[in-house]
C-alpha cells in the first residue's frame, strides 16, 4: 500500500515543484534530449531575485508589456535567457560606439 502525504502547499508550488520532478524524470529517460529540458523557467519571485527588483515591479513590467514573459493558467513564467538579453538590450552605447557609429553613418 501507498503511503500519502497531505499538504498545504499552494497550488502554484506544488505545480512548481511537480513540473521540476517531471522535467528531471524526462531528462533522466531521454539524456539525448536533456537540452530541451536544460532552459531554467522562473516564477515571479525568482525572476524578481534575478532583477533586484521587487515582485509588483515585475507585475508592472509585464503590464506594461516591458518584459518578456509566458503565461499558463493564470501563472507567469520567465525564461532565464530571455531576461538575460532583454538586460542587455537595455545597454547604453560609449561616447566611442555613438561616435564610431555616426562616422559610418556620414561616410554611407
Amino acid at each position: 500500500m501507498q503511503e500519502f502525504i497531505l499538504s498545504h502547499l499552494p497550488k502554484d508550488e506544488l505545480e512548481t515543484l511537480v513540473f521540476n520532478q517531471v522535467r528531471k524524470a524526462l531528462a533522466e529517460v531521454h539524456p539525448a534530449k536533456a537540452d530541451l529540458f536544460k532552459e531554467d523557467l522562473l516564477t515571479i519571485d525568482k525572476a524578481a531575485e534575478m532583477l533586484s527588483v521587487s515582485v509588483p515591479t515585475i507585475y508592472g513590467y509585464v503590464h506594461q508589456r516591458n518584459i518578456p514573459v509566458m503565461k499558463r493558467r493564470g501563472r507567469l513564467y520567465f525564461s532565464k535567457s530571455e531576461l538575460l538579453s532583454w538586460i542587455k538590450s537595455g545597454r547604453q552605447m560609449t561616447r566611442d560606439e555613438i561616435r564610431r557609429a555616426a562616422e559610418e553613418s556620414l561616410i554611407r
